[in-house]
């Protein structure tokens, strides 16, 4: 893995990356598709600008790679006899223990179950903790819906509110835990997919902790960025979010959390013996993982771990860090534009949610993208409570919306725009987009009229044969859903 990037890597129209990471002037992480162009509005093709990296992320050059080596290799793992399955049943089994060292576990008392997502993680840990109904699960309203829904179905949940500001304190997190009934799981995120804030962890870890509370970490968004806290009993994090879009994510926990009780799915691969009244379940973790396991997954984002510890944690939070101050100082400064969130001041990732004054979260994406080549998200993130919040909207303002989707029209589901970036954003990206947005606020008239579509509530060019879907097509499920 290079750190810098000779002539031949350097995409047409930006810095020449030759002053090292520190400033972020040039990649970390080379992606897969990185200088593709895309087509605007005024027929001029320009280098994508991909500022949506808290939803997913491209797959890198590094990551590719692996998954090509080893697809001659693939087969079936754990039951296959041929040499190729021994081949896969290793790769998988390696992943599985790079997951281990990604968390700073051990493979002896901790385990690592190999899911789809962050999401799947979550679902199959509220199924496993054996809750009780009367039980409580302390979560917060900052969390991503991942971390919010799964808890509901087994528990009662007790949320620790943030302030206009987007946190919330080491204190508010002790009420809620001194509360009675004490709760049995305090669930949280490690870094928020809206506003970029990292809570306390470790210190909540230990109040937690002191209290006999166990402790679950949605670190979908810490884990490409930081390193991982020690602390909490469990973590979740999904590979397509650190450069491994290959559908695999990972649990990690305690392995004596999975040795009883029926897994959350239920099929070959998890049992010991099977009649047909009667099973015996095999040994964590393969009794987490029914059915055929995606190895593809899994020895790609056992790559892609490698490829973060080859970098080097100081390496990236130089890199991020340069990326935050000036992509959140440059929104802050725009008249017009609003921060979401905690002050460009505070030690954040490089994510930033905002609203531009008199234009609709959907229509500022849409212009950024038809007109300048940049990719970014609007709507609510998976983060509905979270934003309702920040954007400072009352029950009046909910519930109209509610009512209004409920008819099938989205057009007024409340919003704001995400640009995020990581080891695949440059500052010239964090400009482009401060650019763009000083010329949509600037009051000059769109190159052609948008339309929004009712039932999407999203916005498109009134221009026949761009390439942009158009409502008529009937292709999209929706920019803002989530």
């Amino acid at each position: 893995m290079r750190h810098g990037h000779s002539e031949a890597d350097v995409v047409p129209g930006r810095p020449g990356a030759t002053s090292g990471p520190d400033d972020a002037s040039c990649w970390l992480v080379r992606a897969v598709g990185a200088g593709a162009r895309v087509p605007c509005l005024d027929g001029v093709e320009r280098p994508y600008v991909d500022l949506d990296s808290a939803a997913s992320t491209p797959a890198s050059v590094s990551v590719a790679a692996a998954v090509d080596a080893f697809l001659p290799s693939y087969s079936s793992v754990h039951r296959g006899a041929g040499f190729k399955s021994r081949l896969s049943t290793t790769a998988y089994e390696a992943a599985r223990h790079l997951a281990l060292r990604h968390v700073g576990r051990d493979g002896g008392r901790h385990t690592a179950v190999i899911c789809r997502n962050t999401t799947e993680a979550l679902n199959h840990l509220a199924y496993r903790l054996r809750l009780d109904p009367n039980d409580v699960v302390l979560t917060t309203v900052v969390e991503h819906h991942a971390n919010l829904l799964p808890w509901a179905r087994y528990a009662r949940r007790r949320y620790v509110e943030c302030g206009t500001d987007g946190v919330f304190d080491i204190e508010d997190v002790v009420a809620g835990l001194d509360e009675k009934p004490r709760p049995k799981v305090l669930a949280l995120t490690g870094a928020s997919n809206v506003t970029g804030w990292l809570p306390p962890v470790d210190e909540l870890c230990d109040e937690a902790h002191g209290r006999g509370v166990t402790v679950v970490l949605d670190a979908a968004q810490l884990a490409p960025h930081r390193p991982v806290p020690t602390g909490p009993d469990f973590v979740a994090w999904s590979g397509h979010k650190m450069y491994a879009p290959f559908g695999a994510g990972a649990l990690v926990g305690p392995f004596a959390a999975f040795a009883e009780g029926e897994p959350f799915l239920a099929g070959g691969g998890a049992v010991e013996l099977v009649d047909l009244d009667e099973v015996l379940w095999t040994d964590p973790p393969e009794r987490e993982e029914a059915g055929s396991p995606n190895v593809i997954g899994a020895v790609a984002l056992g790559a892609a771990i490698e490829e973060l510890a080859q970098i080097g944690w100081d390496a990236i939070s130089r890199h991020e860090a340069a990326l935050a101050r000036r992509l959140r100082r440059g929104l802050a400064s725009i008249e017009g534009i609003r921060l979401l969130g905690p002050s460009p001041d505070v030690d954040t990732l490089a994510v930033a949610t905002f609203t531009v004054e008199d234009m609709h979260h959907a229509l500022v994406a849409a212009r950024l993208a038809t007109e300048f080549g940049i990719g970014v998200r609007h709507g609510c993130f998976c983060a509905h409570p979270y934003l309702i919040r920040l954007l400072g909207l009352g029950c009046d303002g909910i519930a109209t919306a509610r009512s209004q989707v409920l008819r099938g029209d989205r057009r007024r589901i409340p919003g704001a725009v995400r640009a995020s970036a990581g080891l695949t954003t440059t500052v010239a990206d964090v400009d482009a987009l401060l650019v763009a947005l000083r010329q949509l606020i600037s009051g000059s008239p769109p190159p052609v009229d948008y339309v929004q579509d009712t039932a999407t509530g999203d916005f498109f060019p009134a221009v026949e044969g761009t390439g942009w879907w158009s409502p008529a097509s009937g292709a999209s499920g929706g920019c803002a859903r989530g």
